[in-house]
């Protein structure tokens, strides 16, 4: 049955997007509930788990072809009980069971099929499967029927494996020794694996597909800054260049999308998601800063752009995605043939195809159950810049005929039917695109990006949070529901921690604390160290996870270590300092290799950080070009608070401020690294002198942690 006949299941009741992309089918779906799994054991049937998301493609195809398909939906209703869940909405069921399927079959993905008991054990695991055997791939059919004759006639060796299953998983997320120093031998030992796996020719790391992977970037230009190491820029602006120039980019639009499906970042996966959006801007910010190069500023402010326009909603926070499929097909939102474009620029598409390598024929396969042939991705071989000096052409002049022809395009684009978009806001994901304005804001001394900060910070803080404190974790439709986990929390004071070093306004370093100390009471485990992905008080999904592993994002652990050390820093409390020496211990002894965002956190472990107090009046211009002097620039391992005139608030929260007064009226400057303060200084460039010195004395002698 179709979904035109409007049959529904319980999914109708859900909010989730994802989970209302399935109301309708004749599969008779649960969401996970106790209703579920109280049926299961009832009725002494397996569990049947699809996990997946709103704007992921293979979904989609896997429910056309077989949670639409009669014959499907009635052996999942007639053996199995069948429960959907989106991952997103539901991370930390997924981190559970994502892991189970890499540690069955050695590999992951979405969507994730898991049939497990009615005690949440799993005992098969897999990902995308067609609806009967084909090309190697088995069958859901197949599959389906094989494990419901098991279940009648061997149940007892299906159970034995959950077991077996469950105990290997159990063991895999143990921590390990915690013994081991972390020092900066570790941020050697990160650079050469980033080095080896570097792509010279196209940038990035590793083959296709090809992610952007910006925490690595970030790691990067933090080795950079303490190593002054050559490579590590270049692997960084090799990157970011690329990146910008290809398919990967929405020429039009702005905003990257999810990965590229070949080496050279000219095919995309069309989704957006904005935990990409966000990173990837930290990392063209950072860069700026590092660098001054304009190029990088320019795309920084594109991405913050591409969010204002479609991720924004208007009461302060950040949609979660934007689908890769249109009409069914996936990138037809943002391919052209090379007729459309004579069509609309006339005399001016010849100019545009050159640069953007259309051709008749087309630069791109054609959609998925398309007829349409010579279907092109705008994308650049090089910069303009370099184009313009090939074609014997005035740069600026060429760049803007470039600019007049891609907002022609953009218009003519904003009439097709736009992809779906996923209009529910999720704590972790806006932390990190708080972060992100928060940064922009900083480098470029921009009172916009820094009220975008705050309205969003505003948002959550008041629509996702409890009266007792505590986060919740996804917001639609007016209604706020599940318990914040892990990344809600570290994602989430990052960005209070940025908005705080955008505006300086105290009540967002208060909030960051008092998060802080909720996270540690709710998640930090006392026995092995580390923070469990959910809360120690919440109901159990199958374990309590522990997530070190820095993927598509970074783990809420590597980012809660980066938080750690600079509230210690900022606030003088000790107690933060020795739970991140406690924290990188732990992460190191289970994840050390390939985890750049917890290597971005350990080169501020292992220092030396500087500690800026900056004491002046408020309303004085003074005041705020030395803060942002200090912002504009490159310095990662800085933490600094602003302290007006005899400010009590401030002096109550956070102590070691009580003495810091202006000097002789002139705005002061205190700069203090490896726990030594040097005298106030009223003088902006000496202050950067200061930061701008490498100190490699310093560093030889912090000890290790």
């Amino acid at each position: 049955m179709s979904k035109m006949k409007q049959r529904s299941n319980r999914l109708i009741n859900e909010k989730s997007p994802y989970l209302q992309q399935h109301a309708h089918n004749p599969v008779n779906w649960y969401p996970w509930s106790k209703e579920a799994f109280d049926k299961a054991s009832s009725e002494d049937k397996p569990i049947f788990v699809s996990i997946g998301y709103s704007t992921c493609h293979w979904c989609h195809v896997m429910e056309k072809e077989s949670f639409e398909d009669e014959k499907v939906a009635s052996l999942l209703n007639r053996k199995f009980v069948s429960t959907k869940v989106d991952r997103e909405e539901r991370p930390d069921i997924d981190s559970i069971y994502m892991k189970a399927c890499i540690l069955m079959t050695g590999t992951g993905g979405w969507p994730l099929t898991i049939i497990m008991t009615p005690q949440k054990q799993p005992f098969f695991a897999g990902t995308y499967l067609p609806k009967n055997t084909r090309a190697g791939m088995v069958g859901l059919i197949e599959v389906l029927t094989s494990i419901a004759e098991s279940w009648e006639t061997d149940k007892q060796s299906l159970l034995t494996l959950a077991a077996r299953s469950t105990n290997y998983l159990t063991e895999s997320l143990k921590t390990g020794d915690q013994k081991e120093v972390v020092d900066k031998i570790l941020l050697d030992e990160g650079f050469m694996t980033l080095l080896d796996s570097f792509d010279n020719l196209n940038g990035g790391f590793g083959n296709a597909p090809k992610f952007p992977s910006p925490h690595n970037l970030l790691f990067l230009l933090r080795y950079y800054n303490m190593k002054r190491t050559k490579h590590a820029i270049e692997m960084v602006e090799k990157t970011l260049q690329k990146m910008r120039l290809g398919g990967i980019y929405d020429q039009l639009g702005f905003g990257f999308h999810r990965y590229s499906t070949d080496s050279k970042w000219m095919v995309p996966h069309f989704e957006k998601m904005l935990y990409d959006q966000a990173m990837i801007c930290m990392a063209y910010t950072e860069t700026f800063q590092a660098t001054k190069k304009e190029e990088y500023r320019r795309t920084a402010e594109e991405i913050l752009q591409y969010v204002l326009t479609e991720m924004a909603d208007s009461n302060g926070g950040f949609y979660s995605a934007e689908d890769a499929d249109t009409e069914g097909h996936e990138g037809k939102f943002y391919l052209w043939t090379k007729a459309e474009i004579m069509n609309i620029l006339g005399d001016k598409a010849e100019l545009f195809c050159r640069i953007f390598n259309i051709s008749d024929e087309g630069n791109h396969q054609a959609p998925t159950g398309s007829n349409e042939s010579g279907a092109n991705i705008l994308y650049l071989k090089k910069s303009l810049n370099e184009l313009a000096s090939e074609m014997n052409e005035d740069p600026e002049l060429l760049e803007a005929a470039v600019e007049k022809t891609v907002r022609l395009l953009y218009r003519r684009r904003q009439s097709r039917s736009r992809p779906f978009k996923d209009t529910k806001i999720l704590t972790d994901w806006n932390g990190l695109m708080i972060a992100a304005f928060a940064k922009c804001a900083q480098a470029l001394n921009s009172q916009k990006y820094a009220e975008v900060a705050k309205k969003a910070s505003t948002f959550i803080l008041e629509r996702l949070r409890t009266q007792d404190g505590t986060l919740l974790h996804r917001y639609k439709d007016g209604e706020a529901e599940v318990e914040g986990m892990i990344d809600d929390y570290a994602f989430l004071i990052w960005g209070l921690i940025e908005t705080y070093e955008a505006t300086f306004i105290l009540e967002y370093i208060r909030a960051a604390i008092e998060l802080q100390e909720i996270m540690i009471e709710k998640f930090w485990d006392r026995e092995e160290g580390a923070f469990f992905f959910t809360s120690k008080h919440s109901e159990k999904v199958l374990m309590h996870n522990k997530e070190f592993n820095d993927g598509a994002i970074p783990s809420g652990n590597s980012v809660a270590l980066f938080n750690l050390i600079r509230l210690a820093r900022l606030t003088g409390k000790v107690s933060y300092e020795e739970k991140a020496a406690a924290l990188a211990r732990s992460i190191n002894s289970h994840a050390r290799y390939g985890n750049s965002m917890f290597l971005a956190a350990v080169s501020l472990l292992v220092g030396p950080t500087y500690e800026i107090v900056v004491v002046g009046d408020p309303q004085s211009s003074e005041t705020w070009n030395m803060l942002h002097s200090i912002n504009s620039k490159f310095y990662p391992n800085k933490v600094m608070l602003f302290k007006s005139q005899d400010d009590k608030v401030m002096e109550k929260l956070i102590n070691y401020t009580g003495a810091m007064t202006r000097v002789d009226s002139k705005t002061a400057a205190y700069v203090c690294s490896n726990f030594t303060c040097q005298s106030p200084l009223t003088d902006t460039a000496k202050v950067l002198e200061i930061l701008d010195s490498q100190c490699d004395q310093k560093r030889e002698n912090r000890a290790p942690y």
